[in-house]
């Protein structure tokens, strides 16, 4: 039995139950076939805020509602739903936290990679099984696809480019017929009511397989953003740092909201190749710099000033994963960086701090 309290990384739906309960508590809209809440409910658990009754509920993602409601409102029909856009645009979370609350069950999840077989989504065998019995229903291992299907869940598929073509069409008899065939016992799995697929993709990734217009059909896309303004993005980074530092047993006092809106502006002016005010224009380099790299740099940053330094984070702690997260090509992006620090980051009065500290690491 695991000790729960260890968990690094709870899943969703047990990290945050108690809001669930709540909002089941007090869910009295229609509810689908097989979902614990209404669309409504979805919805509200997504974005958080205070409910009637006065249940506070913590916001998991920040943007725009109607593209949540239009991903919730596509679960509820025949359509699967895709979940598309650079990488550290929530994708994943915004998945993980969709399933758990509508089926209270966000593990039926297939990882997808270049390297990996049709078995993977329908199902694989037994092979001590098989030998002595012969095909059968006992020999038979579930994959997390079939397994939503027979229960009537929700079932996941990260970065469904990355998987190679052949087995991406895999997926179009589950999709348009619900039914997924097992030749070997001349029988097919078919869908229960609730059932349906949240599918991500990476539309920057190197390694894409573009997905036939067959198999396209059968998804409603719904495009992630990047924050779209400086104080949401700090909001995001500040509130995901907060909840990771927690798990991480890191101090609360480390998380520094100077030092994350410094870090916010370097990535968008780099990101849209022009500072804050317009008036300089810069080189974008070829890392990505979203909002979860960000988070990934402070959070590096708090372990440093936790146990490095004296428990505030500052321009030192992180000088080094900044550089690492925007110097990723050691040529191209290393001359990008630097002329980044000696036009903008060298002018600002308040930063010569992290000037300093970031030539240090260069």
């Amino acid at each position: 039995m695991k000790n729960k309290t260890k968990t690094l990384r709870p899943h969703a739906e047990d990290a945050y139950a108690k809001e669930l309960k709540a909002l089941a508590k007090i869910d009295d809209k229609p509810r689908p076939t097989n979902w614990n809440l209404s669309p409504w409910a979805v919805v509200n658990y997504l974005l958080g805020g205070t409910m009637e009754d006065g249940t506070v509920i913590e916001p998991k993602y920040f943007g725009n509602r109607r593209l949540i409601e239009v991903a919730v409102a596509t679960l509820a029909t025949d359509r699967a739903l895709l979940l598309i856009g650079i990488p550290g645009t929530a994708k994943t979370w915004v998945s993980e936290h969709l399933a758990a609350a509508i089926s209270g069950d966000s593990k039926l999840l297939v990882q997808g990679t270049a390297g990996m077989n049709e078995d993977v989504l329908r199902y694989q065998w037994n092979y001590a099984q098989l030998l002595s019995k012969g095909p059968s229903e006992d020999a038979m291992v579930a994959s997390p696809l079939m397994k939503a299907m027979q229960d009537g869940k929700i079932a996941r598929l990260e970065e469904l480019t990355r998987i190679p073509s052949d087995v991406q069409d895999t997926l179009i008899t589950i999709l348009s017929e619900k039914i997924l065939p097992v030749p070997e016992l001349n029988t097919e799995v078919q869908a229960q009511r609730g059932f349906n697929l949240i599918a991500t993709a990476n539309n920057r990734d190197k390694g894409v397989n573009e997905l036939s217009s067959a198999l396209r059909r059968r998804f409603n896309t719904v495009v992630m953003p990047l924050p779209s303004t400086m104080e949401e993005e700090i909001n995001i980074v500040k509130t995901r740092v907060d909840k990771i530092g927690q798990s991480l047993e890191l101090p609360a006092s480390v998380a520094s909201v100077h030092e994350i809106q410094r870090l916010v502006t370097i990535f968008r002016e780099l990101r849209g190749g022009k500072t804050e005010d317009g008036r300089t224009k810069l080189k974008s380099p070829s890392a990505t710099l979203s909002t979860a790299e960000a988070i990934s740099v402070i959070n590096s940053g708090q372990a440093l000033a936790a146990h490095f330094g004296d428990g505030t984070l500052k321009a030192n702690d992180l000088a080094a994963g900044v550089t690492g997260a925007v110097v990723k090509d050691p040529v191209q992006d290393k001359v990008i960086w630097q002329e980044y620090l000696e036009t903008v980051v060298k002018e600002r009065k308040d930063w010569k701090d992290l000037y300093r500290a970031c030539k240090e690491m260069l």
